[in-house]
């Protein structure tokens, strides 16, 4: 049989695209919690609000422009408008949610108390409003950059490579994220010296460049995977509503199986929203002599993400050497424990785990957790594209874009879910308005003090939440996610025969 399948260019040009795609993401994922918590000091709650509703528009948002794609047949094909035309759109709604101001304090019986004013109002409307327009311009591109893998080639082996292959190159994204909070600081300081800029102001300025400069970088790489091309060919021209396809997504029993377990485990997603807070407040400046910064952030960090990369790497050997459903399951059983010893490690030794003693051990949790978290991302990419297949081969429609919708809609999803638990926790603990401004000021003006945010005994709630919430929600959702995935109906042998069968049909009409 002829099989259909991308060149190395494509391949190359598509990886590029979502490198750039995943940087911009990163830049609100990591950034913009931060952003509007620490730097604007909206409220926790508001912040956590904000994220959920936005998560709830989605859930309508994210099916409705997975059949907008499905329905889409132009000259360029099925995907690549989206890929050719949104990377401009989203740079845009990027800049706008930070161009924003921060929330004023008012002295209200001689203690300073951040009141909703109108002024406050607006602030927080505004997040709200540029952070909701920037999720659905996303999503009018993140549907169509992970949808077009299942178009690049008729190969199974192929396609999970280049499954793989994505998940690295989104992973390279979000190296590029590592310095956002960091840099910004650095910038705030900059400016301080330069300007007499207060800390908090020099902050806010700092984020703004740093989120300028790297969603300018993300869009122009973005805009490569247009290149990428359709080599599958469409089985029908039947165009579905959103209701029958939401009726779809729920008849296809493994691709609910995915949906419900890929749910559960959201809340990983607080990592990505306070692992760099984490990092830069407990082993930042303030977490010993100013020395271990780099040094924590590169072996921690770089322990991740070499722990992701490594197991992204494998992914596609362990799915054909082993049932993907076996492969699911018992990686997410081990991720839990990682996340487990971390909180441990806080409870033994809360104050002084940024010293060196340390590093081993809290390097090799940080690796495993980045093992766990990497091969999960590409083993659900690949059941996702087999659900595709099967949902063919079973009605004759080939549903891309409401199904890969499914999987951009878990991933907003769980962030909402995870920004929901983060801004209760955080609310708990008081590290929320005043609170944060003070701890920020003590944290740049650290270099010219002897403050410790990592053993400051009045902050001792705050690294309590910190750790509370990137360990144990994400223990929790890993060990429970399994329950959906244990009757997982599509098996590897019943998936090639699935595909040869597709693929025999498509040859035969193009004959």
């Amino acid at each position: 049989m002829k099989i259909n399948t991308y060149t190395k260019k494509e391949r190359n040009m598509y990886l590029t695209g979502l490198a750039g795609q995943n940087i911009i993401y990163n830049v609100i994922a990591t950034g913009m919690a931060y952003y509007f918590q620490s730097v604007l000091f909206i409220p926790a709650m508001a912040v956590s609000v904000i994220m959920a509703v936005a998560r709830v528009w989605d859930a309508i948002n994210d099916p409705m422009m997975g059949t907008i794609v499905d329905k889409t047949r132009t000259k360029w094909g099925k995907m690549r408008p989206y890929l050719i035309f949104v990377p401009s759109v989203v740079f845009l709604t990027t800049i706008l949610t930070f161009i924003n101001k921060p929330c004023t304090f008012e002295t209200v019986n001689g203690a300073s108390h951040l009141i909703m004013s109108p002024a406050n109002i607006f602030i927080i409307a505004w997040a709200a409003i540029s952070y909701i327009l920037w999720g659905m311009s996303y999503t009018a591109g993140d549907i169509p950059i992970w949808g077009i893998t299942s178009l690049m080639t008729e190969d199974r082996k192929d396609r999970e490579k280049l499954l793989s292959l994505a998940r690295v190159a989104g992973g390279v994204g979000a190296v590029s994220l590592v310095g956002f909070i960091p840099g910004a600081q650095a910038i705030g300081r900059m400016l301080e010296d330069s300007k007499g800029m207060s800390a908090n102001t020099g902050l806010y300025w700092g984020c703004i460049i740093i989120a300028i400069i790297l969603t300018l970088l993300g869009s122009g790489m973005f805009q490569c995977a247009s290149y990428a091309k359709e080599h599958v060919p469409q089985p029908s021209s039947e165009h579905k509503t959103i209701k029958q396809n939401f009726k779809m997504m729920w008849d296809c029993k493994p691709f609910r199986r995915l949906l419900i377990s890929g749910i559960i485990r959201s809340p990983m997603n607080i990592l990505s929203l306070v692992a760099m807070t984490l990092l830069s407040y407990y082993f930042g400046d303030n977490g010993g002599d100013g020395q271990d910064y780099m040094k924590f952030m590169v072996i921690l960090g770089g322990g991740m993400f070499a722990g992701m990369f490594g197991a992204m790497a494998l992914a596609p050997s362990f799915c054909q050497k082993y049932e993907k459903k076996k492969v699911h399951n018992i990686c997410c059983i081990i991720s839990s424990i990682p996340f487990v010893a971390l909180f441990v490690a806080y409870l033994i030794d809360g104050t002084h785990l940024y010293q060196t003693k340390w590093l081993i051990p809290l390097a090799i949790i940080f690796t495993v957790a980045g093992a766990g978290t990497g091969i999960m991302n590409v083993i659900q990419s690949i059941m996702i594209a087999d659900c595709v297949d099967y949902d063919e081969y079973r009605t004759g429609y080939r549903p891309d874009g409401v199904f890969f919708s499914g999987q951009s809609f878990i991933t907003k999803f769980g962030a909402g879910i995870s920004s929901l638990i983060q801004g209760a926790v955080f609310a708990a603990v008081g590290f929320s308005g005043e609170a944060l401004a003070k701890c920020n000021e003590a944290i740049m003006n650290s270099p010219k003090t002897d403050f410790m945010f990592a053993t400051a005994p009045e902050f001792e709630p705050f690294r309590f939440g910190m750790f509370f919430l990137v360990s144990i929600p994400s223990a929790i959702g890993f060990a429970l996610c399994i329950i959906p995935m244990l009757k997982y109906e599509i098996t590897n042998e019943e998936h090639e025969r699935i595909l040869n069968e597709l693929n025999k049909k498509r040859n035969a009409e193009e004959k």
